[in-house]
């Protein structure tokens, strides 16, 4: 489901390239499961659902998209392991909901180079009877990745092969259309990146800022709201575990001082939320949930 959110004079459209189900292992790390399964309910299968989000903003230099999900390339036996079905066009269906079609996308910005992040920047097309090829999903855009995670992404160990896809960026890198930063940048008048190392070295978060209001898309710098609450929560795909805690301490404090409403990119539960004083330090306040089980993207 797509949501509308207007941050001053700036709108934004949170969409879903909808559900698919992870060990839970993965996003609660060394947090036990008798402790985590209060958070959420996993399958007989010791699995979780996980949302994958991006976000669209309406700016000054066009239509910004933060992220594409997993996209349509998986092949079956992947999707049945993440607990997929055959659809297609998801992401690019809930773009169609939010008024869109993909052609018209001016930026699109990687946070870093995970599959379930960029998958989707990259499509299977045949053209009449010729052998299909990999083609960009957005062909007008810009897209925009950080050169410390490109060159990870480039070069995978053993740890980080199965997410790091070329497939997912190589046809980019082949037409010249993934430019590649270092640091912080300005996107649009109140567009901004910043980097918050943990998940990955150079994973970016965006800022939101308008007319005194202001949005903040943590990305896996603190996918589930709970991760965010809880610092040590630490999910094991943090290759960084203890840069993430003192990534998220600080991204709290500002988040917390700026009265930011909160935009969580895996979490099934809690879409946006707001951080409020709790007895033992800040809690997120849920503004915008759904049903853990539900797939956002029907």
């Amino acid at each position: 489901m797509a949501y509308t959110i207007q941050v001053g004079a700036i709108r934004c459209h949170v969409l879903s390239d909808g559900l698919h189900y992870v060990d839970g292992g993965g996003f609660f790390g060394l947090i036990p499961r008798t402790m985590w399964q209060e958070v959420v309910e996993p399958t007989p299968l010791n699995q979780t659902p996980c949302d994958a989000r991006s976000l669209l903003i309406e700016s000054d230099q066009g239509l910004i998209l933060v992220d594409v999900g997993n996209g349509d390339k998986l092949p079956p036996k992947a999707r049945a392991r993440m607990g997929m079905d055959d659809r297609n066009l998801r992401l690019v269906g809930d773009l169609a909901r939010a008024g869109y079609k993909p052609e018209e996308i001016d930026i699109v910005l990687f946070t870093h180079f995970h599959g379930d992040h960029i998958g989707g920047a990259t499509r299977w097309q045949a053209d009449d009877d010729a052998p299909a090829f990999l083609a960009p999903t957005f062909p007008r855009a810009r897209h925009i990745g950080q050169r410390v995670d490109l060159a990870d992404a480039s070069f995978p160990n053993e740890r980080t092969a199965a997410t790091y896809v070329a497939d997912n960026f190589r046809p980019l890198v082949e037409r010249n259309m993934l430019e590649i930063v270092d640091g912080p940048l300005r996107l649009a008048e109140g567009v901004r990146t910043d980097i918050a190392p943990g998940h990955t070295q150079a994973i970016q978060v965006v800022w939101v800022e308008s007319q005194g209001e202001r949005l903040l898309f943590l990305t896996d710098a603190a996918s589930w709201a709970v991760h965010l609450q809880r610092l040590a929560w630490v999910p094991s795909y943090d290759i960084l575990p203890m840069q993430s805690i003192e990534t998220k301490r600080r991204l709290r404090h500002e988040a917390l001082e700026r009265e930011a409403l909160l935009v969580f990119q895996h979490d099934p539960q809690v879409v946006t939320g707001r951080l409020i004083p709790g007895k033992r330090g800040p809690e997120v306040r849920p503004l915008i949930t759904e049903p853990a089980h539900f797939d956002a993207s029907l």
